[in-house]
């Protein structure tokens, strides 16, 4: 699409695919094993608001059993240590994250986002939990932020599989630079805040519909940043610099 304005028939289908892309589209609604309300569940999600709110390193194995309604031997009976409970955490969100992303992709351009922001309304603080842990910089999180890579690199796959995305020269490299890119707003989302007015570690449903963050996202993803001639010419330096040479 470089090069190429979106027509406004195809905005919705783009807007669905830029929220696919960014962190800030995810709110994880009850399901599974979160039916019954299980005691590792409620750890689990308890853990995640505490997380969130004040970060791993802050947050007591006492605070979180008192968030759950627990005693502090059942956390660790149920999960071992702090950091086993964080793992856990960790999995549940990237797993989240995976299986919702795949399933908004296997869609298609046909899919009503709003329907997807209605499931996912409620639930632990994904995106604020996001924020505060990425920037602690620990082995956890750098498993973390390589297992969503991983997970982007698949689910833009079968982007191109159902003709939401173009096909991709760089498929890794370019999923790598999207979830940085998308981590990296979840980090500064004060500034997000502060500069466009929209926070992204609140609800989904509150900054969905904002085009103050999404539109120039949109912007960049379909129409490209650089005029064509000046991409062919970065593409192909060798070439460029001998155009350059000539008389």
């Amino acid at each position: 699409m470089r090069g190429e304005r979106a027509r406004p028939g195809r905005l919705t289908c783009l807007k669905r695919m830029f929220n696919n892309l960014n962190m800030g589209s995810v709110a994880p609604s009850a399901g599974g094993e979160d039916d019954d309300r299980s005691t590792r569940a409620r750890i689990r999600d308890a853990a995640l608001a505490c997380f969130a709110e004040a970060g791993v390193g802050a947050t007591t194995v006492r605070r979180i059993a008192e968030r759950a309604g627990v005693s502090a031997g059942l956390v660790i009976h149920h999960f071992g240590s702090k950091a086993g409970l964080r793992t856990t955490c960790d999995g549940f969100v990237a797993a989240f994250i995976r299986e919702r992303k795949m399933e908004v992709m296997r869609a298609g351009p046909g899919l009503d986002p709003l329907a997807v922001l209605r499931e996912q309304a409620g639930g632990p603080p994904i995106q604020r939990y996001l924020a505060r842990t990425l920037a602690e910089g620990t082995p956890e999180v750098a498993a973390l932020v390589d297992e969503l890579i991983d997970d982007a690199e698949r689910y833009l796959g079968e982007g191109v599989a159902q003709g939401v995305t173009r096909r991709l020269d760089h498929p890794r490299g370019v999923a790598a630079v999207l979830t940085l890119w998308s981590l990296g707003a979840l980090v500064l989302h004060t500034h997000v805040e502060r500069v466009l007015g929209v926070d992204l570690t609140g609800p989904a449903e509150h900054h969905a519909s904002d085009t103050a963050y999404i539109a120039p996202a949109l912007e960049i993803l379909t129409n490209g940043l650089l005029a064509t001639d000046w991409y062919r010419r970065l593409e192909s330096p060798g070439s460029a610099q001998g155009d350059e040479e000539e008389p």
